[in-house]
C-alpha cells in the first residue's frame, strides 16, 4: 500500500474513532431520559435515551477490529474510556460552579439533568469496559476460526455475549447505586438486551457495505488488515 493511500487510512480510521467517542460521551450525558417504544404492537420497550448511540461503538469497533485490527480496537476503546472520564469531569465543575441569578439554567435544575452522571458513568464504563473488550476478542477469535469470512457470524456472535453483559452490569450497578429502582431491574435488562439484539442484527449489512468499500478502495483480501505506522 502506497503512502497516500496509507494516510487516506489513518485519517479514516481518526474519524471512525472520533465518531465512537462522540457517541459514548453522549450516550452519558443524555442517559436520564427515558422512553418507550412499541413496535407493531408487539412488544414495549422501556429504555433510556442513552441506549441510541450506544449501539454504534459497537459497530465501529467490529467496523475498526475488521480493517485495522485488534490493537486499533482496543487503543480506541481506552481513547473512549479516558474521554468520558475527562468529560464527566468537566460537568462535576460546572455542576458546582453556581448560577447567577438570571441564569437561564439555575443550579437545580442543572444538577436534576447532570447530578448523577458521576455515578452513571462509574457504572456505565465498568460494563462498557468488560463488554467491549469481550466483543473484540470474541470478533478475532471467530475471524481467526473462519479465516476471515463468515463477517455475519463474528459480528453478531460478538455483539450478543458482549451486549448482554453491558446491560446486566450497568442495570445491576444502576440499581445497586440507587441510580434507579429495583422494581426497573428486569424491565430494564430485558428491554435494553433485546433492542441492542434488533440493532445489530440491522447493522450487519451496513457492517457488511462498509467493509466492502474499505476491502475495494484499499485492496484488502479475506482477513487481511491495515497496518497503521502511525
Amino acid at each position: 500500500m502506497n503512502h497516500k493511500l496509507k494516510s487516506e487510512a489513518f485519517t479514516i480510521y481518526l474519524i471512525l474513532g472520533s465518531m465512537f467517542i462522540a457517541a459514548l460521551v453522549a450516550s452519558n450525558l443524555i442517559f436520564q431520559k427515558f422512553f418507550y417504544w412499541n413496535p407493531f404492537g408487539i412488544f414495549r420497550f422501556e429504555l433510556s435515551v442513552g441506549i441510541l448511540p450506544y449501539p454504534i461503538t459497537f459497530l465501529i469497533t467490529d467496523i475498526i477490529s475488521e480493517i485495522y485490527g485488534r490493537k486499533k480496537a482496543n487503543q480506541v476503546v481506552i481513547a473512549g474510556i479516558f474521554a468520558s472520564f475527562f468529560s464527566m469531569g468537566i460537568v462535576l465543575i460546572a455542576n458546582y460552579v453556581p448560577a447567577i441569578d438570571n441564569s437561564p439554567i439555575n443550579n437545580e435544575i442543572f444538577t436534576k439533568v447532570f447530578g448523577l452522571s458521576p455515578i452513571a458513568v462509574l457504572a456505565s464504563m465498568l460494563a462498557y469496559l468488560f463488554a467491549q473488550f469481550i466483543d473484540i476478542r470474541i470478533f478475532h477469535f471467530w475471524k481467526r476460526i473462519t479465516k476471515g469470512k463468515h463477517l455475519w457470524l463474528r459480528n453478531n456472535f460478538s455483539t450478543f455475549a458482549s451486549q448482554f453483559i453491558d446491560t446486566l452490569t450497568v442495570v445491576s450497578l444502576l440499581c445497586f447505586f440507587k441510580v434507579l429502582p429495583w422494581s426497573l431491574f428486569s424491565t430494564l435488562l430485558i428491554s435494553g438486551f433485546l433492542f441492542k439484539i434488533l440493532i445489530a442484527l440491522l447493522d450487519t449489512p451496513i457492517l457488511y457495505l462498509i467493509v466492502y468499500l474499505f476491502k475495494r478502495r484499499f485492496n484488502l483480501k479475506a482477513g487481511e488488515e491495515i497496518e497503521l505506522i502511525h
